[in-house]
């Protein structure tokens, strides 16, 4: 057949390597309204929810009864139930209907009003309401910091230039299980060594990463997985009530959590029941509340190839970020692992969120180049930063992310570098040599530096967890090795697990160790003229609008020589 020339360059284009496949609603590959989504309903008897969606309660699974027992505010459900989808949805697009009047409602819908109401806004209104709808007022961002090799070098260095990026939240996780102590130590010594009060956290087995907590090598934690059907959820030998369990243990050891869930989970692990995807979302966005953790990470994660390969899914992560807000729950909104060969598409997808600002913009931003992320790769990583930045100055938009020189930058990863190697001296771990941190220091990913025993880190880390290593050992390692600065800031980060202020939603910590929560910087969006607005944040938007590559117009002949 003779070909068509266009056609045949199109073909070749990078997002003819994505795979986009058909709506098939019995297997849960679909977005929205799947034939098979309940309709919305429900009954209460003597202030108890003794139906839901179309179930009766001796028909409940352990998600509903779950939901009906904890989610809803059986008191407000009969008020809301009663409103249309449309007026709802109208009212979180109306700048002149507040926030916490929302929220109010918000409490007594069920799942699949909730699918309802998020189906009859399109992308544009989504964008309106959650500008309005996320807890705190200022949007931050979340990155990821990892190598393929676990260099515990190169990860004290990459968390000391994004915490001076402005990364108010780090997460790593390790390419080897055994290498998570040392990733989790080498990530909070390299930030606190940059910017004081950066959280961080290791994503690993969830009884080790709990661990990890108690002991103040981490500061938060979020990949606490929960599910849309019985049967997935199950698979893992969980339960909502065992999850409820887990969080309370981080809270009650004063540690932030938030759980994690997304569209698409439940089609990858084979159980849909044939719902769609924001049906099921919902319902773990509901189970999120039930438990009363502070927060969620959602938006597809990672598992957001399902989503972004049917029609209108990314309609649909933005749908779940906004219910999820809605449910006045602290958003990581995703925008996390790669998902498509398209420049276009993968900015396309976080532009929603981007524009509207959400609690965490991202929930893992590569902070090194993505061959070096053992997430799978994320939709932007360090070699977008110039990138990320102009389209903050294109749009007068604070994503999270502020310029940084080179000079700086080599001066803070030096400083991470230095940090790690005495924290490595002091608990007497296999050596970091200095060629190590002069490596880190400049280098842009794991191919830059010199090979490590890893045999040896291994054994170094299993022997830091054998004689009940702590966050004090790190203390005293970066204070006898003459860094007391590094020490004081970790040190102050531990003491926030006893006075827990930032187990409030969406907090984070600020200048001087001020703790910025949904409470004292709550969203109070109501239209123009209110809200956050960058340019009314002189020192950032004086940042973001001198990018290095701006050319002074008036000094041109310094340009042209």
């Amino acid at each position: 057949m003779k070909r068509q020339k266009r056609f045949e360059k199109l073909e070749k284009r990078p997002v003819h390597l994505d795979g986009l496949v058909q709506e098939w609603d019995d297997e849960g590959f679909v977005a929205l309204n799947s034939k098979n989504d309940p309709d919305p309903s429900i009954k209460v008897e003597d202030g108890q929810i003794v139906e839901l969606d179309g179930k009766k309660q001796e028909d409940f699974d352990l998600i509903d009864k779950y939901i009906a027992e904890y989610g809803i505010d059986a008191t407000q459900a009969p008020i809301t139930m009663k409103m249309s989808a449309v007026q709802i949805a109208n009212m979180l697009c109306d700048p002149n209907v507040p926030r916490q009047k929302l929220i109010k409602i918000a409490n007594g819908l069920t799942p699949a009003k909730a699918e309802a109401v998020i189906s009859e806004m399109n992308f544009a209104e989504m964008i309106m309401a959650t500008q309005k709808m996320r807890p705190r007022k200022t949007p931050m961002n979340q990155c990821h910091i990892t190598n393929t090799l676990d260099n515990p070098v190169q990860l004290a260095a990459d968390a000391a230039e994004a915490a001076a990026r402005g990364f108010a939240e780090q997460e790593t996780t390790p390419a080897i299980a055994r290498y998570a102590p040392l990733n989790a130590i080498s990530i909070l010594v390299g930030s606190q060594s940059s910017r004081p009060g950066v959280l961080t956290q290791c994503s690993v087995e969830e009884a080790e990463e709990l661990s990890l907590s108690m002991r103040g090598f981490t500061s938060y934690a979020e990949t606490i997985s929960v599910y849309g059907t019985d049967e997935v959820f199950t698979d893992g030998d969980d339960t909502p009530w065992s999850k409820g369990f887990l969080a309370s243990c981080y809270a009650s050891r004063g540690a932030k959590m938030r759980f994690t869930s997304g569209a698409g989970s439940e089609a990858l692990m084979g159980n849909t029941e044939g719902k769609s995807m924001l049906y099921l979302e919902a319902r773990c966005i509901y189970l999120t509340k039930a438990t009363g953790v502070q927060g969620l990470q959602n938006g597809g994660v990672a598992c957001i190839g399902i989503p972004g390969s049917v029609p209108g899914g990314i309609r649909e992560v933005m749908g779940e970020n906004l219910l999820c807000m809605m449910m006045d729950l602290e958003c990581a909104s995703g925008n996390d692992q790669a998902f498509s060969h398209s420049d276009i598409r993968r900015t396309e997808r976080m532009m929603g969120q981007f524009i509207s600002g959400t609690d965490f913009i991202s929930s893992g931003y590569a902070a090194e180049e993505n061959k070096d992320n053992t997430f799978a790769g994320s939709n932007m990583d360090a070699l977008d930063y110039d990138d990320y930045l102009a389209m903050e100055r294109d749009l007068v938009v604070n994503g999270g992310i502020m310029p940084l020189d080179e000079q700086k930058a080599i001066k803070v990863r030096n400083q991470g570098a230095r940090a790690i190697q005495a924290v490595f001296k002091g608990l007497d771990l296999p050596e970091i040599t200095d060629e190590e941190v002069e490596a880190a220091t400049y280098a842009s990913s794991s191919d830059d530096l010199p090979k490590r025993d890893m045999v040896q880190d291994m054994k170094g880390a299993k022997d830091l967890l054998d004689r009940g290593a702590t966050v004090v050992d790190i203390i005293k390692a970066l204070n006898e090795g003459g860094l007391s600065e590094v020490a004081d800031s970790v040190l102050h980060l531990a003491e926030q697990k006893i006075t827990g202020d930032y187990l409030q939603t969406s907090a984070v910590f600020g200048k001087d160790w001020n703790c910025i929560s949904a409470i004292n910087d709550n969203n109070d969006y109501e239209g123009p003229g209110t809200g956050y607005r960058l340019w009314q944040d002189q020192e950032k938007w004086d940042k973001i609008k001198d990018i290095s590559w701006a050319v002074d117009p008036q000094n041109m002949k310094d340009y042209m020589n």
